[in-house]
């Protein structure tokens, strides 16, 4: 038999103290008051919904008093009695409330940030949004967009560029967008920054940032002797001495899978679903790989590392866990610890495969583009795909492992520059 609870009175809620912790007192038919250690009184009701447990918030006391926040348990009740979650009605209620408002940037800009989800790639989606959480919609988010004026806008990118110029650019990219699609939707008539360019609104000159990387012969012989010498984890070590042979982004490298690794084949098949690509493109090309021939170095290094790493999904996985891949500061402390610190980084290997295998090697740039998965088009206006020019991707592959090893083995180089002039 349940344990009866007797109901609560105004004196009780009236005096309850506050304790070190949180505390209930229950009313009964899952109503309750919340006592913070703050001294704050908040009513609460849990309730269970589709085998769910959840919870409503009805305000705080005394601005809701007990015989309020009875009536509005009694309001849930009927709403349960048929059939309909109380929990999601008062989304929907506060939902209308935020949409009434003239239009609100906030509202505005997230209708707009869903409808370019599927185009985008993920972490593009997450991160452009949460710039915009952190630093317009505090300021702005309340305000419709109908009275955004550009004297409004300008104090709140000056305060991002005073702290990140970069994001403040990317921020300006983003609001431009914003106030284009909410033209195209009526809600405004002109855009605030119709006509201008970042120039015109920012203080600063951009400064262009890349990826620090070795790209002179000269200069990535050390780095690859150095790796060598690597005398941290033998895991780590197996990793860089990957990296510069395969080129692939950090991400995919950290993730690469056992069952990805055709060794028969020699290849590498990424899944499409790990690569760089939007939401839009993966569902696309789902089940699909990206093709990543492998060099007899790296065969090498890969049955090197196998006995110790096989029975892990992982090819490379972390320290503390074989059931996750190991993390990227673990290769970014080790390329610091080389020395080799603000001269390269762990996605430089790209940039130094693009400029060398062109420029000294010099081999078609589509086949590059192609290995780098860059969206190059074919004849029939297809992407890339994991067959495109694959004879000749691996007899490129082949070239790099053997151009690196005589890097490292001391074989005379000459600067790019050198070369161009000749």
């Amino acid at each position: 038999m349940p344990k009866r609870i007797l109901p609560l009175s105004d004196v009780q809620v009236k005096n309850a103290k506050p304790k070190e912790k949180d505390y209930k007192l229950s009313d009964g038919f899952g109503l309750y008051l919340l006592v913070t250690p703050t001294g704050g009184k908040l009513w609460r009701m849990q309730y269970r919904f589709a085998d769910k447990q959840k919870l409503l918030s009805f305000g705080s006391y005394p601005q809701i008093s007990l015989a309020d926040a009875r009536q509005r348990r009694e309001d849930a009740k009927k709403l349960l009695a048929n059939g309909v979650d109380p929990g999601e009605i008062k989304k929907a209620q506060k939902a209308a409330i935020i949409s009434s408002n003239e239009k609100s940037l906030e509202v505005v800009a997230r209708a707009w940030h869903a409808g370019k989800v599927e185009g985008w790639a993920d972490s593009h989606a997450k991160t452009t949004m949460e710039r915009l959480e952190k630093n317009i919609f505090p300021w702005l988010g309340a305000k419709p967009v109908n009275e955004i004026t550009l004297s409004d806008i300008k104090p709140v990118l000056h305060r991002i560029e005073e702290r990140a110029p970069e994001s403040a650019r990317r921020m300006y990219v983003a609001l431009n967008m914003i106030f284009r699609y909410c033209v195209a939707s009526e809600f405004i008539g002109r855009n605030p920054f119709e006509g201008l360019k970042p120039k015109d609104i920012m203080r600063r000159e951009p400064i262009e940032k890349h990826f620090p990387a070795l790209t002179q012969p000269h200069e990535l012989a050390p780095l690859l002797r150095a790796i060598d010498d690597f005398k941290g984890s033998f895991v780590v070590k197996c990793a860089l001495q990957l990296a510069p042979l395969v080129f692939v982004r950090p991400g995919e490298l950290r993730h690469a899978e056992w069952s990805e690794i055709d060794f028969d084949k020699a290849e590498w098949n990424i899944p499409i679903e790990k690569m760089k690509l939007s939401t839009r493109e993966k569902i696309k090309r789902k089940g699909d790989c990206h093709c990543v021939p492998l060099s007899h170095q790296a065969i090498a290094i890969l049955k090197a590392i196998q006995p110790l790493t096989g029975r892990s999904p992982y090819v490379f996985p972390g320290a503390r866990s074989n059931l996750r891949p190991m993390s990227e500061a673990a290769l970014t402390a080790a390329i610091h610890r080389m020395g080799f610190q603000g001269e390269m980084t762990w996605h430089g290997f790209r940039a130094v495969a693009r400029t060398l295998i062109d420029e000294v090697l010099q081999i078609r740039p589509d086949f590059i583009e192609h290995q780098l998965a860059h969206a190059v088009r074919d004849a029939l206006g297809r992407a890339y795909n994991r067959t495109s020019h694959l004879a000749e991707r691996k007899k490129m592959m082949q070239q790099w492992a053997d151009y690196l090893d005589g890097l490292k083995a001391g074989a005379k180089v000459i600067r790019i520059s050198d070369r161009a002039t000749k």
